[in-house]
């Protein structure tokens, strides 16, 4: 098949250089940096770069988006004259970059939701949480700075953020405050089409501070663990009762929901409404058959996903000033990462090719390789029956590869998960999973 992929931050090197293994014709995208500069990745590796997408977009029999901000006003007109777009449009990045209009639609189809309140600027918000004296959570309603999240203590702590956000300018797109509530944190997720959600969901446990401990700043994923599921309480609580809407608006492509699990029930926290990252790489481990052309299958109604029923872990591996991404690209380029390159559960992601010095023996030889092209270098997988047996894969893949600079990842991804495990299962969560 002809495989477009319309890529936004290098997030679909490893399913270009699947499909191209698997024998489709691949052309990619992959949008500019924020100042205009082409990319570097995947520079080399024999995947075909296009700089104009519109001009192949009646070659690609299937047309993959990773993105639900770029772009996607223009790919809008292209989805109303049926081409084969997977991936997020309009109305469904809503539901996700607006908080207000996602919490909406729970709450319209019957799941409950928590007590939230939208704001458009600093003040309000801080009169709000002085008259109401309630612990809050903050996000915001756009594709903004993830610095605007944030999970307050007390009131206090929750009214000095505010106050730092205004005094250091902050962009002042709209933001919710949501009612915290402690509980468990867990994600369910699955590809919807035309005709319904696929069978294989998977429920997830997302890893998203920098540092071990849930220490640092909020990266976005530092690694994730997935179990896939064929049902579950939680996909019958949150997800199943938005099919209808989410047919309704025309979605096609991948859907997430991120909730808190108390006595009472799941709260849903926020949509994913795209192709996740480090998610879609790390599931891909488990696909039993052909990369993409399950997902031609789904856009034509027919389910034909099958994923291995085991649980995998993945670990991203940085390097550098990750991620507060000061330094500039050129000089985060080229440092060889030696490898087998063959490794399924290798996930090539800031990654182009290059030369490096090699022992060949006794000798030194300058040999092909991966070389760094960026600081988000790959993600590392491992599979097994268990959590704690596919965590002990993954971080055995890193072992396996060497870095000549200072390589960073977190060594404790889901180990918290260990302890909350038997209180979901008592609540009927997660059940049948082994930790």
């Amino acid at each position: 098949m002809n495989i477009l992929l319309i890529d936004v931050g290098g997030n679909f090197l490893d399913l270009a250089l699947k499909c191209k293994n698997a024998g489709h014709a691949v052309k990619w995208f992959l949008a500019p940096d924020k100042s205009g500069k082409r990319l570097p990745i995947g520079d080399g590796l024999g995947i075909e770069r296009i700089y104009d997408w519109k001009k192949w977009m009646r070659w690609g029999e299937v047309i993959i988006t990773s993105d639900n901000t770029r772009y996607i006003a223009m790919l809008e007109p292209y989805r109303k004259y049926g081409y084969p777009i997977f991936g997020c449009n309009m109305a469904g990045a809503e539901m996700e970059l607006d908080r207000s209009v996602g919490q909406k639609v729970f709450k319209d189809h019957g799941v409950q939701i928590m007590d939230y309140k939208t704001f458009h600027d600093y003040d309000s918000a801080e009169a709000f949480v002085k008259k109401t004296m309630k612990r809050y959570v903050s996000k915001p309603s756009a594709d903004v700075d993830k610095a605007l999240s944030y999970v307050s203590k007390s009131p206090a702590d929750m009214i000095a953020m505010l106050r730092r956000w205004k005094k250091i300018g902050r962009a002042k797109a709209p933001f919710i405050l949501q009612e915290f509530r402690p509980g468990i944190e867990l994600a369910v997720g699955g590809w919807i089409g035309p005709k319904g959600f696929s069978g294989a969901l998977n429920i997830n446990i997302e890893n998203k501070k920098f540092l071990n401990g849930d220490l640092g700043c909020n990266t976005g994923e530092q690694g994730t663990t997935i179990i896939p599921i064929k049902t579950d309480k939680l996909a019958k609580e949150v997800l199943f009762p938005c099919t209808e809407h989410l047919m309704k608006i025309g979605y096609v492509g991948y859907v997430d929901v991120a909730v808190i699990i108390d006595k009472d029930g799941a709260w849903p926290l926020e949509w994913t409404m795209r192709y996740g990252y480090p998610h879609s790489q790390i599931i891909s481990t488990l696909n039993k058959g052909d990369p993409v052309t399950w997902i031609a299958d789904l856009m034509h109604g027919y389910d034909s996903l099958e994923l291995t029923q085991q649980v995998v872990s993945g670990v991203v591996v940085t390097m550098g000033d990750f991620p507060y991404n000061n330094i500039p690209r050129e000089q985060l380029c080229g440092v060889p990462i030696y490898c087998d390159t063959s490794d399924e559960n290798l996930h090539p992601c800031e990654i182009m090719a290059g030369t490096a010095p090699t022992m060949a023996g006794n000798k030194v030889v300058d040999l092909p390789c991966w070389t760094s092209a960026g600081n988000y270098l790959f993600v590392a997988t491992g599979v097994a029956p268990t959590i704690s047996g596919s965590l002990k894969r993954a971080y055995e893949t890193i072992e396996k590869v060497e870095v000549p600079n200072s390589i960073g990842y977190r060594t404790d991804i889901t180990a918290k998960f260990k302890k909350q495990l038997p209180e979901l299962q008592k609540m009927g969560y997660a059940t049948g999973l082994t930790y």
